[in-house]
This record gives structure tokens, C-alpha cells and sequence, in this order.
């Protein structure tokens, strides 16, 4: 969006000027210019406005509004590092706005640093990957803005490839020559539960090999850390010697 929105004060001449009325104020958007006439209560538009205008305004407020949420986030961000405790209860004071709607605003613009917003993509479409990781959300938004998806079409997918991968799942936990319930192994004694010992494996991958296992775990609707693990232990399944009666 380029330009500024400003609000000026215009005082009608005549009876109305006395009454002790608030006086109008309209609305500055460059994207309209004078093709329309806006008040903060509404838009009045010329009989003679052409569909193609219609259409730029049409345009322009929706980018206006969907920058709205962005540009809020961020004031609420800076407000949340400058002040501290104090930013919500001013937030809601001088927006209007509800607690929680400034809370999603928040939680969605901490997730996306302003180098990896997609100005061709909604605020609404960056919500919808914000529970995946860093490299997930990448691969989703760049798929989006490729394909020309819309917020909607977008969630179908992440949701599909998340139900692909939750069958996937099953399927190889089910697999093998016979196709019934495996029994639960016995619980162990109490004396003999002790605390696993966890190990933690570093990996390094060069940011081509990031890339590439990111996308590959993304279409399995996982994090890459536990697309890594899953592999491996389907990887120890099938090279596991097989045991004799």
C-alpha cells in the first residue's frame, strides 16, 4: 500500500455549522483520489464511476484492511518491548479492538519477521501456517503465492498433506504379512522403571540440504526435527534382524 490515510475536518457553511453538531470529517486515500467521496461513517461514489475504478477501489481497501492487521501487530509489538505489562490495556483502549484479537494479531506477526512477510499474500494466510516451523511457513507461503492460492484453498492443503501423512502413519504401523492388533508389551515392574536416558544428535546440513528435507518433511505436514526422526527409525525397522521363533 503506498501513501498515507488522513482524516481532515470539514465544517459545512450555513445552519449546520451553528448547531453544535460534531463536524465531518473525510477521509484522505490516495488509491480513491477523488473518484469517490469517504467519510469515517462511509463512501459515496459519482454515477459516472467506471467499473474499472470500481474494481481499484475494491482492491485498494482490501489491502488496506489486510495491512491494517499487520501494521497493529507491530505497534503492538513495539508497545509490548517499550512498556511492557501496559501494552494490552492501551492497546485495547485506543483501538477498540478485544484482548484476544490483539493477542492472535501479536502471536502471528512474532512468527514472521518482516523479511519473510509476503506482500502478496494476506495476513489471514500467514495465520494459517503459523504453527508449523520457520522452514514449513516458508514452503507453504512460497507455494501459495505460486499457485495463487486464496486463505481457503491454502488451509485445504496443509490440511490434506497433514491427513496424508497421520494415514501414512498408520499404514506402516499396520504393515506386515498379517494384518491384526499387535498386544500392548506388559507393563514393567516398578523396580524396573527407570528413567530413559536421552541422547541428542547434531546433524549439519548445508542450507541446499536444509532446503530440501524442510520441503520433504513440509509435505508430510511435519517439522523437520521429527520428519528427521521418523526416518530413522523407520530406517532401524527395516534393517533390524529379523528374530527366529
Amino acid at each position: 500500500m503506498s501513501g498515507a490515510v488522513r482524516t481532515a475536518s470539514r465544517h459545512k457553511a450555513g445552519p449546520a455549522a451553528g448547531s453544535g453538531e460534531p463536524a465531518q470529517r473525510d477521509v484522505v486515500l490516495p488509491f480513491v483520489g477523488s473518484q469517490a467521496k469517504v467519510q469515517k461513517s462511509g463512501m459515496t461514489f459519482p454515477q459516472n464511476l467506471s467499473e474499472r475504478s470500481w474494481e481499484q477501489i475494491g482492491a485498494g481497501l482490501r489491502e488496506l484492511v489486510d495491512s491494517s492487521a499487520w501494521w497493529l501487530a507491530d505497534w503492538l509489538l513495539y508497545g509490548e518491548s517499550t512498556y511492557g505489562w501496559r501494552r494490552y490495556k492501551e492497546a485495547v483502549e485506543r483501538t477498540g479492538l478485544d484482548y484476544q484479537t490483539l493477542r492472535n494479531y501479536a502471536w502471528v506477526a512474532r512468527r514472521f519477521e518482516h523479511h519473510r512477510r509476503r506482500d502478496s499474500l494476506s495476513f489471514a494466510h500467514h495465520a494459517e501456517v503459523t504453527r508449523l516451523s520457520p522452514p514449513e511457513q516458508d514452503y507453504w507461503l512460497r507455494k501459495a503465492e505460486q499457485q495463487k492460492w486464496s486463505r481457503n484453498e491454502l488451509r485445504r492443503a496443509v490440511r490434506a498433506s497433514l491427513a496424508a501423512q497421520s494415514d501414512t502413519a498408520e499404514i506402516a504401523a499396520g504393515s506386515g504379512d498379517e494384518q491384526r492388533e499387535l498386544p500392548r508389551p506388559a507393563e514393567p515392574a516398578a523396580a524396573d522403571k527407570r528413567p530413559q536416558k536421552v541422547t541428542t544428535l547434531t546433524i549439519e546440513l548445508s542450507a541446499g540440504q536444509l532446503e530440501y528435507y524442510s520441503k520433504a518433511a513440509a509435505a508430510h505436514g511435519l517439522p523437520v526435527d521429527k520428519w528427521v526422526a521418523q526416518m530413522l527409525e523407520n530406517a532401524d525397522r527395516r534393517t533390524a534382524p529379523q528374530r527366529t521363533a
